[in-house]
């Protein structure tokens, strides 16, 4: 008689009780080990893995449990999957056609305990997909349930969890004052207030030694204590938490904490970093940039054609006497040798401003935003959302704080006719997230 080796997986959607010594899953394992007992005499057998997938949605297959499971089929380890319920496996239509089209081509299957039908049949697939149906309506309307009940809560001004903002601890459904935290706060308010850039508070606020604050993670491991970056401190400065508000997608409401800056203060400062925004723009007209000085090229030593031909910044002047910048292939301006007419000659602000939206883009992206950093935690998950809501929420000018923070991203740009590609440098995109170089993702890097 063949053997078939089954192998159950379990999954909770949430982390309530599995501290229990018999908890959720421990009792979907039982049921599963108890029905393929009673399948013994047809040769069923339980693998001694076990595929568990605690605190984890069912709407996602980047689930751990799952992504062995589905390995170990692959590598003809497994012949068929035991859950307690379908919708334990998954409750999404499509993420079950990738599951089957894994089992269709290793000749595996799975089997529900509580739910009998043959998906080897017409008749048992379409009753599995409607099952399947069921439980992603059920899903998604649990969702908006959820979100109706998180737009309502912050409408009232209250706190509904996440990364808690750094001077601020969790007071119920509130929060309260920390500190010294919240005067490293109030300092970089001050510092921005006296200098007007971002770039000169990340260079006052390493000089003061301003640190972020250190938390223990879940695992025990501690993370901070690290110099401020710069989309950290742009995202300080941006968040209206701190102004006594509570931000919900693009609406702000009163919140029912104390603010650590003056809402005046904080109205006045917002104003003065749409200014620059301005007052960049009108330099750029006058081939100026910040304080008069003459634009920086941003993307200098980071370009090379489809030769690998470095293109280097330079610049002409107008009939009317305005600044031209240019982006130029080496072999088109250098001293010595014939020049090669097949060059490129590209117009600095344009290509900036092309590179920035593609940067935009791709970081906007939900299944990049959701997986740039590997294996985050809740409160991560949350944090690196809003870091990349605020650098990449609004189609900004070239010249802005917002996309010199997006091109500092950069680390080599290659182009050819008709194409670009980006690939982003790993330690600056960790330092804008906030975490370890080494957790960020090499799948998001290219663009």
């Amino acid at each position: 008689m063949k053997k078939t080796r089954c192998a159950i997986y379990t999954r909770k959607s949430s982390e309530d009780g599995l501290e229990q010594e018999f908890n959720s899953l421990d009792a979907q394992r039982e049921a599963c080990a108890a029905f393929i007992t009673s399948q013994k005499i047809e040769g069923w057998i339980l693998v001694p893995d076990a595929y568990d997938d605690g605190g984890m949605s069912g709407g996602t297959l980047g689930r751990p449990g799952l992504q062995r499971l589905m390995a170990d089929i692959r590598s003809g380890k497994v012949d068929r999957i035991v859950v307690y319920k379908i919708d334990r496996l998954t409750r999404s239509l499509g993420d079950f056609a990738k599951i089957v089209e894994v089992l269709d081509e290793a000749g595996g299957s799975f089997v529900s305990v509580t739910q009998s039908f043959n998906t080897a049949t017409s008749m048992g697939r379409l009753t599995l997909n409607m099952l399947l149906s069921f439980a992603q309506f059920e899903r998604e309307v649990t969702a908006e349930r959820i979100r109706d009940k998180i737009t309502a809560s912050k409408k009232k001004g209250l706190w509904m969890g996440g990364k808690v903002p750094l001077g601020y601890e969790p007071d119920g459904r509130t929060l309260k004052v920390k500190e010294p935290y919240a005067q490293v706060i109030r300092t970089i308010y001050d510092l921005y207030k006296k200098y007007g850039t971002v770039r000169e508070v990340k260079v006052q606020a390493d000089r003061l030694g301003l640190k972020t604050a250190i938390r223990t993670l879940s695992s025990g491991r501690l993370k901070g204590g690290t110099p401020f970056s710069f989309g950290h401190i742009y995202y300080i400065l941006t968040n209206p938490v701190y102004a006594g508000r509570i931000r919900h997608k693009t609406n702000v409401y009163p919140g029912q904490h104390s603010p650590l800056i003056e809402p005046e203060y904080w109205d006045a400062l917002q104003v003065q970093l749409m200014g620059r925004s301005v007052s960049n723009r009108l330099g750029k007209e006058r081939g100026m940039g910040r304080g008069g000085r003459k634009q920086v090229s941003l993307l200098i030593g980071k370009l090379v054609d489809e030769t690998g031909d470095r293109l280097t910044p330079s610049h002409t002047k107008s009939s009317k006497g305005h600044r031209l910048r240019y982006y130029v292939s080496n072999r088109l301006i250098r001293s010595k040798g014939p020049k090669d007419p097949s060059g490129w000659r590209l117009p600095g602000p344009e290509l900036e401003t092309l590179v920035a939206r593609l940067l935009r883009k791709h970081l906007n992206t939900p299944n990049v935003t959701a997986n740039i950093v590997n294996d985050p935690t809740t409160e991560e998950t949350a944090a690196i959302a809003k870091i990349l809501a605020e650098i990449t929420g609004a189609e900004t000018d070239e010249q802005t704080e917002k996309s010199h923070i997006l091109l500092q991203l950069c680390h080599r740009i290659q182009i050819k006719p008709g194409q670009i590609r980006i690939s982003m440098c790993p330690k600056n995109l960790a330092e804008l997230l906030d975490v370890a170089t080494e957790r960020v993702s090499e799948e998001c890097l290219e663009i």
